[in-house]
């Protein structure tokens, strides 16, 4: 694996290493002390699939509270989706700033998003499947959530939303519930 630092300290690409010959190619695409080595939160608790019949579809942006905070591992395995996270940790110089990154099957990246930063993505393609790596169990009392479509993050999306729950349309704006009052 080739680990890429973001400008968001703590948060990674992540770039398959291809062991290549002719039948096709074979590569690590987690390892534990690596992920140590580069200073990224190695434990996985929970692995989860989702899968989005429409490019278009936004899901987030989501994040846990503490004590139930969680480190992400997200990989494209079918289609692209553009992966966005927002720092939320208040004593960070890159507070609620974004990182954004094209993640396809074809470039097999992924992103390693660290505890208290938010994550959202938006498919590009019909028929997409994403994997996350999680270091922490779903908890729904801790879950939250910001506005996709904050003036405030000022996020600008590859194509138009199309999709997106009444949830994750419903979350709050940061002029209504700053970070850390939620």
């Amino acid at each position: 694996m080739l680990i890429h630092e973001t400008p968001l300290a703590g948060a990674a690409l992540i770039e398959l290493r291809e062991l290549k010959d002719e039948r096709g190619f074979f590569s690590r695409s987690f390892c534990r002390e690596e992920f140590e080595q580069a200073g990224l939160e190695p434990a996985v608790v929970q692995c989860n699939l989702s899968f989005n019949h429409h490019a278009g579809t936004l899901r987030g942006f989501h994040y846990q509270t503490e004590p139930n905070a969680e480190a992400k591992t997200i990989r494209c395995t079918r289609g692209a989706i553009y992966d966005v996270i927002v720092d939320l940790r208040p004593e960070s110089p890159t507070f609620l700033r974004h990182f954004g990154a094209e993640l396809t099957a074809d470039n097999r990246l992924a992103l390693h998003v660290p505890r208290n930063f938010a994550h959202a993505y938006l498919t590009l393609t019909d028929d997409t499947e994403t994997l996350y790596q999680v270091s922490a169990a779903y908890t729904p009392g801790a879950e939250r959530g910001l506005r996709w479509n904050d003036p405030a993050l000022g996020v600008h999306w590859p194509v138009p939303v199309k999709l997106v729950s009444d949830k994750d349309a419903g979350w709050p704006l940061l002029s209504e519930a700053p970070v850390g009052s939620r």
